[in-house]
């Protein structure tokens, strides 16, 4: 019987809902193998993750980098999967704390925004629902969830609220830069998402064959905001660049309906991106 791997997912050391410790034990009952953590700009879930891997299942200590293009007025904002890269990296580290701080006060101007117009939501609120984690929009629209101003998390992403009205750009990495640091580490870069126009502007295919160049490692194909017509267009794709294509859930826990391994990778490609890897001392097995 093949393996079951998840290569991204989300706890509340970033916007997820499950702590590292549940979100392993939720993937061990979800009949999961192999599970990537890789929350927002932040590997502060890495430990706590580990020490509670349940028997038989294996972690990839990873993160998902905010990054952005710049080849384009405005600039395209993406997301890079980094997978075992080395935690104490002082330049990664210096950046990724760097885009945790922006992400922070940008959530404090998004509230202020909200407030000037009238709309009761506390910062300080917000703060202590992010839990120390690396502060998103999702803790901004729990804020308008638990103010019965909107629904889901869906409806305070849409044009009247996060998605427009209330949105402000955040500070990211250049991606090229963002991919050199990434495998500077010892890590292991793959494109998250690459061709969700759901989620907005994608980049263009040759941007991505830059990238490889640069050390890019990977697409993620199989995700639930692609299409199957997307999905396709990114396994063709990696097939001309050599790059490994992965598929995952992208799991938030109840900030999203998506359920822990509704998307996986191929043995095949999971073990092309442990062999690539040099950071962290392989995958933490429970």
């Amino acid at each position: 019987m093949s393996s079951r791997i998840d290569l991204h997912t989300h706890s509340t050391a970033s916007d997820g809902t499950l702590t590292p410790a549940e979100l392993v034990r939720a993937a061990a009952e979800a009949g999961l193998d192999v599970l990537a953590l890789t929350d927002h700009d932040t590997t502060a879930g890495w430990a706590s993750a580990v020490r509670a891997l349940p028997p038989g299942l294996g972690l990839v200590r990873g993160a998902e980098i905010s990054c952005r293009w710049f080849g384009t007025e405005p600039a395209v904002p993406l997301h890079l999967l980094a997978y075992l890269f080395d935690p104490d990296a002082p330049e990664l580290v210096a950046e990724l704390a760097r885009v945790r701080a922006a992400r922070e006060e940008r959530g404090e101007r998004i509230v202020a925004l909200l407030r000037a117009d009238g709309i009761d939501v506390s910062w300080p609120e917000i703060l202590a629902g992010a839990a120390g984690g690396t502060v998103g929009r999702p803790h901004i629209a729990q804020a308008l969830i638990r103010a019965g101003l909107v629904a889901t998390t869906n409806e305070a992403f849409g044009p009247d609220w996060l998605g427009e009205r209330y949105r402000l750009p955040k500070e990211d990495i250049d991606v090229f830069h963002a991919v050199r640091l990434v495998r500077a580490a010892g890590g292991v870069p793959v494109f998250a998402h690459p061709r969700a126009t759901r989620r907005g502007r994608i980049v263009p295919d040759a941007l991505i064959a830059e990238l490889a160049t640069v050390g890019l490692a990977g697409l993620e194909a199989d995700h639930e905001d692609h299409s199957p017509a997307e999905r396709a267009h990114v396994r063709a794709l990696a097939g001309e660049l050599g790059l490994v294509v992965t598929g995952s859930s992208d799991f938030h826990g109840t900030h999203k309906t998506v359920r822990l391994g509704a998307h996986t990778t191929t043995e095949e490609a999971y073990e092309r991106i442990v062999a690539e890897a040099s950071g962290v001392t392989g995958v933490a097995y429970g």
